[in-house]
């Protein structure tokens, strides 16, 4: 996985073909975005820090 944009993990969060799910374990904060079963981005926030992680080619899933 590469570091993309926010507003790019935005985008793949509100599509509607998409389903993502949450994880907080303590600090840590993991948001998961699939399209059918291929994880194709995550955000990991933890203290102060935020990455947004997106797969090779994920441009093809923006809309």
């Amino acid at each position: 996985m590469k570091l993309i944009m926010k507003t790019e993990f935005d985008n793949l969060r509100l599509n509607s073909k998409h389903d993502y799910e949450t994880d907080s374990n303590g600090d840590k904060q993991v948001v998961k975005i699939y399209c059918g079963d291929l994880l194709i981005a995550k955000k990991i926030k933890q203290h102060k820090s935020i990455r947004f992680f997106g797969i090779s080619g994920y441009e093809q899933y923006l809309s």
